[in-house]
């Protein structure tokens, strides 16, 4: 896997730290390249578990190199306090990289997210009030403040004052914030520079080398497709790209550099915050997906709206980032849920029914899925290994699926162990080699 892109394929939470986790054992670097402290990845060891936001989910790997890429934007409060935290926990940091071009989150951009979520009131867009939109929004206007901007003084002061100056009436009711004070504030990211500097680099650089030397890079996504700034529900989206050509933007690669794209999907559909949800269920079925899948959010600790599985979505998923293989986690939480049901359609209310993801979004807000129906399954599959140790019901499960989408499967997660896994894709080679 030269250059393997990881990607989400719903509104986010799909399980792809421990993909990444899993598949960094293999690779070269493991890059982050778009999003911030607003995701979170969780990975389970033994009985240890790690809730990332920022660092890159190889971490965990001695022998693998992870980057933060230029694509991401980082609050170094947070950065730094989760790399003293795995310190603390026996994992190092020397492994870490950071792009000297990334933009780094400010106390004005927090304050500006919060402030605007709450004068939208119940047209709110559910951001996780981090920060991440207006500090892209600073990157666009060409008003960010740099990771490499933390090794000067002179330069952060110009630029924190240049980009303070148009927001003045905005933060207006802020004035007397103490973290606003332009000369605590320059101080105070100096300092985030001299405890990062150590890990700053020009990544782009490593990922041309290690790729040029025929090793492996993965790039690693955040939050899901359908959360896409251009191509998901807008504007109940994030405030990046999620999908796997940012992957050459954030990360500074070029697009032949991609060989292969996972899609990371549930076995059934979640979403945290606002927008639209057509398989959206709102009864007991719908508790027991969230309860049985632990289906709270690792940042927020919001609990996540859940619904049967959205095979109009998933399609439209791979088509936007050309995936080459499926990975579909937590089928186990379908075990005892019968008869299942996916999402083939919508419908909308005044008739008009839908195959594909509609692009307007007064269809989609008031579309309602259509579903076939699956059987389902009651034995226990957590320590299933293999395709064919799961009952047939479970297999013709993943076989619907992966028709309708067309894309393969090539790994299936059937508990939240590192090792409840099926390695699907290589089970086909090994019957292959037999052959």
């Amino acid at each position: 896997m030269p250059g393997l892109v990881i990607v989400g394929a719903q509104w986010g939470d799909e399980g792809k730290g421990k993909v990444t986790d899993l598949l960094a054992e293999r690779a070269d670097v493991v890059i982050r390249f778009q999003g911030g402290n607003n995701a979170g990845h969780t990975i389970v060891r033994g009985d240890e578990e790690f809730k990332l936001h920022l660092i890159p989910s190889g971490i965990l790997h001695e022998g693998t190199l992870c980057a933060i890429g230029n694509g991401v934007v980082i609050d170094p409060k947070i950065l730094t306090d989760e790399i003293e935290g795995l310190k603390r926990r026996g994992v190092g940091a020397a492994n870490l990289r950071i792009s000297a071009n990334a933009h780094m989150i400010m106390p004005y951009h927090v304050l500006l997210d919060t402030a605007g979520e709450a004068r939208l009131g119940s047209s709110k867009i559910g951001t996780t009030k981090r920060g991440i939109g207006p500090c892209y929004a600073d990157k666009s206007a060409r008003l960010g403040i740099r990771v490499q901007d933390l090794l000067d003084e002179k330069i952060l002061r110009k630029k924190i004052m240049a980009a303070m100056e148009p927001k003045r009436q905005l933060l207006r009711p802020h004035a007397k914030d103490p973290d606003l004070d332009l000369h605590s504030m320059t101080e105070e990211y100096v300092t985030y520079g001299h405890r990062l500097e150590q890990y700053i680099a020009d990544t782009a650089r490593l990922c041309w080398e290690e790729l040029d030397a025929g090793r492996s890079v993965l790039f690693e996504g955040a939050q899901g497709a359908l959360l896409d700034l251009d191509h998901g529900t807008y504007p109940f989206v994030t405030s990046s790209n999620p999908i796997a050509g940012a992957a050459c933007v954030g990360a500074g690669v070029g697009p032949t550099d991609i060989d292969e794209v996972w899609g990371i999907t549930k076995a059934y559909t979640t979403r945290v915050g606002s927008g639209p949800f057509p398989s959206e269920l709102e009864d007991s079925v719908g508790d027991r997906l969230r309860e049985n899948g632990g289906e709270f959010g690792t940042t927020t600790g919001r609990p996540r709206r859940c619904g049967w599985l959205d095979l109009v979505a998933l399609r439209y998923a791979a088509r936007l980032n050309g995936m080459t293989g499926l990975v579909i986690t937590k089928l186990d939480v379908l075990t005892g849920i019968g008869p299942l049901q996916v999402a083939v359609r919508y419908r909308h209310p005044e008739g008009a029914t839908f195959d594909e993801f509609p692009y307007h979004q007064s269809v989609l807000h008031r579309a309602q899925a259509e579903y076939e129906e699956l059987p389902g399954w009651e034995e226990d599959i957590s320590s299933a290994r293999s395709i064919e140790d799961l009952p047939e019901a479970a297999r013709d499960y993943l076989d619907f699926v992966a028709d309708f989408i067309g894309v393969p499967v090539t790994v299936v997660g059937v508990g939240p162990g590192r090792d409840q896994v099926i390695w699907v894709s290589e089970q086909e080679e090994k019957a292959l080699e037999a052959a």
